[in-house]
């Protein structure tokens, strides 16, 4: 190349560019997403009508004629049905919903007494933001107190009957206070229990691999409101004679079980994603079947089927409210109970009380599926550069 022409040859990239303006207004938004085509305009057209059909009814029935402020039916009953309400009147009560508001949340726990399930969810508060946030240090410690210490305290606290604190028998306890509990040790036990399933299903051991297969299949042969029913009747039939297993904790013992026959089979679904090599690599490096499966093994298929995981998570923390077979009372069947009080009962009561248990279940389900985005995108190294 001759030296007169060296100033004709660029040494770095041309600036992107940036795009017409036009590209960038709502109305170059609303044409590529919602206008780009026939067929978009028409379901465009469609989804904006059953939007204005169903929406602004919705607002006016739950905020704008809704009754807030109350101590009885009279505040969400019309004037023929012995309330103050207008004929043809029709809202949301949500003065039903903030009369029982602590019992929805506690259950029958003794007022005098709420501090405690009170200081229990502060203390899973401040153990679990920090485990969750991953760049957190010291998750080994946060870790042991969390699993380990955390039950044993939370157990004194709630129950009682040591260290001066009045004993409060399970059949009392309610409200999502019981769905929390249930949740978080079905999911404590469940994860670490369906992964020695699955490992257990895949080994080579046969007195293992027949062990773990026929716990899986029979516990997901039956709806968990079987076992349920198992745990509350059958069992205490194989008890000695004047032994007994408080209601409660064999309800956690049965979804605890019941959730971990399905995490196995997720945990082994990303066992069997795993490619031969790594394994093979693991045995070049001189590393046991324990090494491998925790520096190795473990970590990729976990992360592989983070969804699922999180899937099965969200079904148990629904499941939940079966719990109300054996006698106990989650956030669901509190407040079903509570469509029966005289003090209350209006056409309009059961629709608001289900709708403020299915708007609790949501935030809690969807905090769960927001986070286990985040682990996938944070987890997510395969194809960065």
């Amino acid at each position: 190349m001759s030296t007169r022409n060296v100033e004709y040859v660029r040494t770095a990239m041309v600036a992107a560019a940036p795009p017409p303006k036009d590209e960038k207004s709502a109305v170059a938004w609303l044409r590529k997403n919602l206008f780009s085509g026939p067929k978009d305009v028409i379901l465009t057209l469609i989804a904006v009508a059953i939007i204005l059909a169903i929406v602004p009814p919705a607002i006016d029935w739950l905020f704008i004629k809704a009754s807030w402020v109350g101590s009885d039916r009279s505040v969400c009953a019309t004037v023929v049905q012995g309330g103050i309400q207008p004929e043809g009147w029709t809202g949301a009560c949500w003065a039903f919903v903030e009369d029982r508001f602590a019992q929805f949340m506690f259950g029958r726990y003794p007022l005098d007494e709420r501090w405690r399930p009170l200081l229990v969810t502060v203390m899973l508060i401040a153990l679990l933001v920090p485990l969750l946030i991953p760049k957190i240090p010291g998750k080994t410690i946060n870790a042991v107190l969390m699993f380990i210490i955390f039950p044993v305290v939370a157990f004194y606290l709630l129950h009682g009957g040591a260290f001066g604190l009045q004993r409060v028998d399970t059949p009392l306890w309610g409200g999502l206070m019981v769905t929390l509990i249930l949740s978080f040790v079905g999911i404590a036990v469940s994860l670490p229990l369906g992964i020695l399933l699955a490992l257990g299903r895949k080994s080579k051991m046969p007195a293992i691999k027949t062990l773990c297969v026929g716990f899986i299949e029979i516990i997901r042969g039956v709806p968990l409101i079987t076992v349920l029913f198992m745990a509350n009747v059958m069992l205490p039939l194989f008890l000695p004679t004047g032994w007994t297993i408080d209601n409660f904790l064999r309800a956690l013992v049965g979804v605890a079980l019941f959730a971990s026959a399905y995490m196995a089979e997720v945990i082994r679904g990303g066992l069997q994603a795993i490619p031969k090599g790594q394994f093979e690599g693991a045995d070049s490096l001189g590393l046991g079947y324990w090494q491998t499966t925790r520096l190795i093994i473990l970590p990729q298929a976990i992360k592989l089927v983070i969804p699922g995981i999180v899937n099965t998570f969200i079904g148990l923390f629904k499941d939940t409210s079966l719990v109300s077979i054996i006698g106990m009372f989650d956030l669901l069947g509190i407040v079903q109970l509570n469509f029966r009080d005289a003090t209350w009962i209006t056409p309009v009561t059961p629709l608001t009380g289900l709708i403020f248990a299915g708007f609790i279940f949501w935030i809690f389900c969807f905090g769960m599926s927001r986070y286990s985005a985040f682990m996938e995108r944070h987890l997510d190294t395969g194809h960065k550069r």
